[in-house]
């Protein structure tokens, strides 16, 4: 007892000891800042006092310059500032989480290393009073007992011995308590976390990151990292820690949060995880939808189809129509597709393009089969686009030396004509304009390719089809895709589905350098995306390291297999590529994850983490009514008992509307039916394709009866509205329960 009054000292002044610290930095970076909003204050007002508002003389325009370059400068230190004093000021409320005593090899010093979000370094001895959860020795926390242990670092493996490991709850500066743990992170906190409200937002895990969580976080060798995660393994908290840890790492080789994007299921999903990586204390990172990169894209090519809306169209449509457009999807989704892309690319190459004589004052510039033979003998390299863009630079090239020798003729014939005695020279060069204007427009008419153009080609012209399509295995209905997407185009809609297979036209054609920069791309929900989808990403982030995240049980739209992971490391083509599995959930009680398991046609080979709570239920109610009235009182129970969110997740988004227009009086609630809504603290009602990705305190399943979940997809849609539950899951029918509910 003695010993544990004596740590209790130690830990209170240590912790006192840091705090003061962090204040003391606090102050300064508060002074600092007072002189940078004094400075910045100053320069607005020199530049408005010194500069013309508005001007066209250069030097003016020069100085003025000047004045936006510093004052750009000076933004950008006091916003730095003022990211430190929020660092600051979050330290102060919790500065460590975990500690573990070191002692080296051959050494017998036992260091300890305390363990926080953030760095605390004490300014004048320039010692580390708390080491950032990043940094290379702080992954001996998560990854070792007791016992013998190693780190990485730049110089070499350093290998020691752990002493002790020890975790804390500090709330608000104040220690609240303390215990040691011999073995990994201790449950005890790992419960503790689990089992509070969760939030209208994602949390950052740093406290709780488990040994095999952190071997993906710190991976920085592989180009490729392919996580199989079972719902609520942390796939996607992952993944933001990773870019962290990146960022951290990148100080070295200067990656930073501009050279990162997220390519996130939808924009739901994009607000919930946005605030995990600020409150580590890295700048936000950009984050992107498949359905946005089309929209930018393919701006002003036609109405395209959201995501949501396909989603939508094969969930409520008939039978018969549902089961048509999956097949135009996994057609236009597959790798033959794309084999069918590049062989109509070669075939515009070789016969559509329509090469022309070139003829300038009469003198043949290049005659048609010599740019023919330019153009396709390999000389010439680089995409189609960018090959007949280098094409018309040869034809101009070889005009200009000409054109002044064809103006003065042009000139000199009109100044022969009646009526342009005085304007003959303008008149002139305006001829020659336009005769120049008619070349170029002729010249163009071979050298720029339009990627819409081609795709309709290739459903208009069925022969032309079926010839490039020999060998490649067809749908049996090819026919009516044929003209289901020829009528599309010609009304200017383009089907979900058209837009990876237009983006990889475009792209083979183009090439792009808008995302040059991307040097790290996360893409989650990865058993989503098509091998065509992937291609795409190859040709927009070829220079790009990716990090990707799925759970083939939660693919909709399409039958989630395994073999999809080997096709997206063969499609990216990286160097290094490792695929990693998840099988341990963090999310829901031990009750909620069986009977959630139960609805898979195969259950995964999933361990729960050891939490209990309420067995969930299912009830039966006579009708609509009844059942509507049901939801009400159960999202009041909810609430009284603590829980902050609440989801009233039903199947499509029609549902969703209905449901919550007819309940909307009776409570609280706020809808959340298509991708541009945000999940906040409260009910929501949700179609069940857009909970994916997120998790809530309880969950409300409505209609879960036979007739509404029965398919195959239905399947995969009810497992993925029970298993955003965590406490509490409550799921009612009318008639018939779901024939996939077998507990």
């Amino acid at each position: 007892m003695e010993a544990f009054h004596q740590d209790c000292a130690e830990e209170q002044e240590y912790l006192e000891d840091t705090l003061r610290h962090v204040r003391q930095e606090l102050g300064k970076e508060l002074e600092l800042l007072d002189g940078r909003k004094a400075e910045l204050i100053k320069l607005r007002k020199e530049m408005w006092e010194n500069t013309a508002h508005f001007s066209t003389d250069f030097e003016k325009l020069t100085e003025i310059s000047q004045y936006l370059s510093s004052l750009g400068g000076q933004t950008a230190s006091y916003a730095s500032t003022i990211r430190q004093i929020g660092k600051y000021k979050r330290v102060l409320q919790s500065p460590y989480f975990g500690r573990f005593d070191f002692c080296e090899e051959d050494q017998e010093e036992r260091e300890k290393i305390y363990v926080g979000i953030h760095s605390v370094i004490d300014a004048g001895s320039h010692s580390v009073i708390v080491y950032n959860w990043r940094a290379p020795i702080s992954s001996i926390y998560y990854e070792y007992e007791l016992g013998d242990a190693e780190y990485d670092t730049p110089g070499g493996i350093v290998a020691g011995k752990v002493l002790l490991k020890r975790q804390y709850k500090i709330l608000e500066g104040k220690l609240l308590y303390f215990f040691d743990s011999s073995l990994k992170i201790d449950d005890e906190m790992l419960q503790k976390a689990l089992s509070r409200s969760t939030s209208s937002r994602m949390r950052n895990i740093v406290e709780t990151i488990q040994k095999e969580q952190n071997v993906i976080i710190r991976d920085t060798e592989n180009e490729l990292l392919i996580v199989q995660g079972v719902a609520g393994s942390g796939k996607t908290s992952i993944a933001l820690h990773r870019i962290v840890y990146l960022l951290y790492q990148g100080l070295n080789n200067r990656l930073s949060s501009n050279n990162i994007l997220i390519v996130s299921p939808n924009e739901i999903f994009s607000s919930y995880i946005s605030g995990v990586i600020p409150e580590l204390g890295e700048e936000a990172v950009g984050q992107m939808t498949f359905g946005e990169l089309c929209e930018g894209l393919l701006e002003g090519r036609g109405n395209i189809e959201k995501r949501n809306e396909q989603l939508e169209y094969l969930i409520t449509s008939d039978e018969s129509e549902s089961l048509f457009k999956r097949r135009r999807m996994e057609f236009k989704d597959s790798a033959a597709f794309a084999k069918l892309l590049d062989r109509v690319i070669k075939h515009y190459e070789s016969n559509v393009i329509a090469f022309e004589d070139v003829y300038y004052d009469g003198k043949l510039i290049e005659s048609k089969q010599v740019l023919r033979n330019l153009f396709l003998n390999g000389k010439i390299t680089g995409t189609t686009a960018k090959r007949l863009k280098r094409l018309e630079k040869i034809i101009f090239d070889r005009v200009h030396p000409i054109q002044r020798e064809r103006v003065a003729k042009i000139v000199g014939l009109v100044r022969k004509l009646e009526g342009h005695e005085f304007d003959y020279k303008a008149f002139g060069r305006l001829l020659s304009m336009k005769e120049s204007g008619k070349l170029q427009k002729k010249v163009r008419s071979f050298t720029e390719v339009d990627y819409m153009e081609i795709y309709r080609l290739l459903f208009e012209d069925k022969k032309l089809f079926f010839e490039l399509a020999h060998g490649l295995e067809l749908p049996q209905d090819i026919e009516a895709i044929l003209e289901t997407t020829r009528i599309n185009l010609q009304k200017g809609y383009i089907e979900y589905e058209d837009c990876a297979p237009l983006l990889y036209l475009k792209l083979s054609l183009e090439g792009s350098e808008s995302f040059n920069e991307i040097r790290q791309v996360v893409i989650d929900e990865a058993q989503d995306y098509s091998p065509l989808q992937y291609m795409v990403f190859r040709l927009l982030f070829g220079k790009s390291r990716f990090t990707v995240l799925g759970d083939i049980c939660q693919a909709i739209g399409k039958d989630g297999e395994l073999a999809l992971y080997e096709q997206i490391d063969k499609i990216l083509g990286k160097n290094r590529s490792v695929q990693l599995f998840l099988n341990k959930s963090y999310r829901s009680s031990q009750e909620i994850s069986a009977f959630s398991q139960g609805i898979l046609k195969q259950p995964q080979d999933m361990i729960p983490f050891e939490r209990h709570g309420e067995e969930p239920l299912v009830c039966c109610l006579p009708d609509e009514a009844k059942m509507e009235a049901a939801i009400v009182d159960r999202i009041a129970e909810c609430l009284s008992e603590g829980f902050e969110t609440v989801a009233v997740v039903c199947k499509t988004s029609t549902a969703s509307y209905e449901l919550y227009n007819k309940i909307k009086a009776l409570a609280d609630v706020k809808l959340v039916a298509d991708e541009n809504g945000r999940i906040e603290k409260g009910v929501v009602v949700i179609p069940s394709y857009l909970a994916k990705g997120l998790e809530f305190d309880a969950v409300i399943v409505h209609d879960a009866s036979d007739r509404n979940y029965c398919t195959s997809l239905d399947r995969r849609l009810l497992y993925i509205a029970c298993s955003r539950a965590l406490h509490k899951l409550v799921l009612y029918y009318r008639g018939s329960r779901s024939r996939f509910i077998t507990q």
